[in-house]
């Protein structure tokens, strides 16, 4: 009694139970494929319409953290035709534009000569998710 073997309980898997006959899943739609959007080939016109980025500060933080695009463009240009050209130009999905009038500023150099800044029109474009342009390309 002073040695005991100490029997360990093996434990045995239960028995399987048998699977109920299930009927055959319906099939599945394919998942919704991301189609790519073409757009028409960009005209004279849209490269008179958008013009050149903007680069600022400002516009660098929002083209990084909200996917905006800060660009000059015609000063008789519309909303519409703004997005259909930034789109043709591009090639980027666009959700929305804000326009934005910059007003003419006097400067003064050394004091004695003075001079202007002429204003011009800015737009503000916000691109759709997953889209992106390279303002660098060289």
């Amino acid at each position: 009694m002073a040695e005991e073997k100490k029997v360990e309980a093996v434990a045995e898997p239960a028995p399987k139970a048998e699977k109920a006959k299930v009927a055959p899943a319906k099939k599945e739609a394919p998942k919704a494929e991301v189609k790519k959007v073409v757009f028409a080939a960009p005209t004279a016109h849209d490269y008179e319409v958008v013009k050149d980025p903007r680069i600022t500060e400002k516009s660098m933080a929002q083209l990084q953290n909200a996917n905006k695009v800060t660009v000059k463009v015609a000063d008789g240009a519309n909303k519409l035709e703004i997005k259909e050209s930034f789109q043709r130009l591009y090639g980027a999905k666009v959700i929305g534009v804000n326009v934005v009038n910059q007003r003419p500023k006097e400067k003064t150099r050394g004091g004695k000569y003075k001079g202007a800044v002429s204003g011009f029109k800015k737009a503000i474009i916000t691109l759709a998710e997953g889209n992106a342009i390279d303002l660098f390309k060289e």
